[in-house]
């Protein structure tokens, strides 16, 4: 669920000026903004001279309108350069921050410090996982050795005796390393 339906805009922003908003339509590929997908639009525009940001977003229409983004390349065919504008975040009023566009600056990512990758690696799971400590979730975990459950409660209670049987939902296999 991590693709849209919704209209997607761009502006794109250099030192000469701006696009304005412009609605990304027509991709490469048959079905816009799939989960996993790369797509790619030709947005015509005057020469921009350096980028220095994009702002991003939906329309928050249609059904499954939450998009996670992990960047946007923007190729400069006068200068040949590629400007690279990471995001690994929800643009979703039900995920993350709630908000449905997002101002990103350009980085370059080939100049990346190790700690900067990891850091926005470590941002993209978050993102991914943080559900589980929202207000009201119980979380489950199934012991292989007891094959019993042990429950981390919403009210910090913890039952670690764990019963034969889940009354929450499914089993799923979790393997930790350390």
């Amino acid at each position: 669920n991590a693709g849209t339906e919704a209209d997607v805009y761009i502006s794109v922003y250099g030192e000469r000026g701006d696009t304005g908003s412009r609605q990304l339509l027509r991709s490469q590929k048959s079905k816009k903004f799939l989960k996993g997908q790369t797509d790619i639009f030709a947005v015509e525009a005057v020469h921009l001279g350096c980028l220095y940001k994009i702002v991003i977003g939906h329309n928050g229409l249609g059904s499954g309108n939450g998009w996670f983004l992990d960047k946007v390349v923007i190729k400069d065919p006068i200068t040949d350069l590629d400007y690279t504008f990471l995001c690994y975040r929800w643009l979703d009023q039900g995920q993350d921050d709630g908000n449905i566009s997002r101002e990103l600056p350009v980085t370059d990512a080939s100049m990346l410090p190790g700690r900067q990758e990891l850091e926005l690696k470590r941002q993209k799971t978050w993102a991914a996982e943080k559900w589980k400590f929202r207000k009201g979730i119980t979380l489950q975990f199934y012991n292989r050795v007891t094959r019993g459950f042990v429950c981390l409660y919403p009210d910090s209670r913890v039952d670690a005796l764990g019963g034969k049987k889940n009354k929450y939902g499914k089993v799923f296999s979790m393997w930790m390393c350390a």
